[in-house]
C-alpha cells in the first residue's frame, strides 16, 4: 500500500471511529431525554461505524500494513431537539461520503485496484447511510412540535434489528 493510499485510510479508521463516539454519545443524549428507541437506532449507529472502523483496519491488515491510531475528538454531547440531532447526523454522513469520494480518487490516481474494491463497498453504503438520514430528518420536519408524532417516531426508530 503507497503512503497517500496508506495515509487517507488511516485517516478514515479515525473517521468511523469518531463517527461511532459521535453516535453513541448522540445515543446517550436521546437516552437521557427519554427517547429510548431514538437511543436505540443511534447505538445501533454506533456499532455499526465501529465494524467500518474495523473493516478499514483489516483491509490494511491484509494489504500488510499497520494501521497506526489516531486520536479522536471529543464529539458534542446535547442537542436540544431529535431534530436538531438527526440534521447533525446528516450532514455527518454527507461528511462520510465524501471523504469515501476523496479516498477512492486517491486510489484511483495511485492506481491501488484492491483500494478501489473495498471503497466500492463503503460508496454504496454511504448512499444507504444518507438516505436512512434523510428520511428521518423529514418526518422529523413533518412532525413539528407535535409530541404524538415525535414518540411515534421513536418508537419506529427503535424497532430496528440491525
Amino acid at each position: 500500500m503507497n503512503k497517500k493510499v496508506y495515509k487517507s485510510f488511516n485517516e478514515q479508521v479515525q473517521a468511523e471511529l469518531y463517527s461511532a463516539y459521535m453516535y453513541l454519545a448522540m445515543s446517550l443524549d436521546m437516552e437521557a431525554k427519554n427517547y429510548k428507541g431514538m437511543a436505540k437506532w443511534l447505538y445501533l449507529q454506533y456499532e455499526e461505524e465501529r465494524e467500518h472502523a474495523l473493516r478499514f483496519v483489516k483491509f490494511m491488515q491484509d494489504c500488510g500494513v499497520q494501521p497506526q491510531l489516531l486520536q479522536i475528538d471529543m464529539p458534542a454531547a446535547d442537542y436540544d431537539t431529535p431534530l436538531a440531532l438527526f440534521q447533525k447526523v446528516l450532514e455527518h454522513e454527507k461528511y462520510v461520503t465524501s471523504r469515501i469520494y476523496d479516498m477512492y480518487e486517491v486510489a484511483l490516481k495511485e492506481k491501488d485496484y484492491a483500494a478501489q474494491s473495498c471503497l466500492k463497498w463503503f460508496i454504496d453504503e454511504q448512499v444507504e447511510e444518507e438516505a436512512n438520514a434523510s428520511e428521518i430528518v423529514e418526518k422529523l420536519e413533518m412532525i413539528g412540535d407535535n409530541i404524538s408524532g415525535l414518540f411515534y417516531l421513536d418508537g419506529k426508530l427503535g424497532a430496528r434489528k440491525d
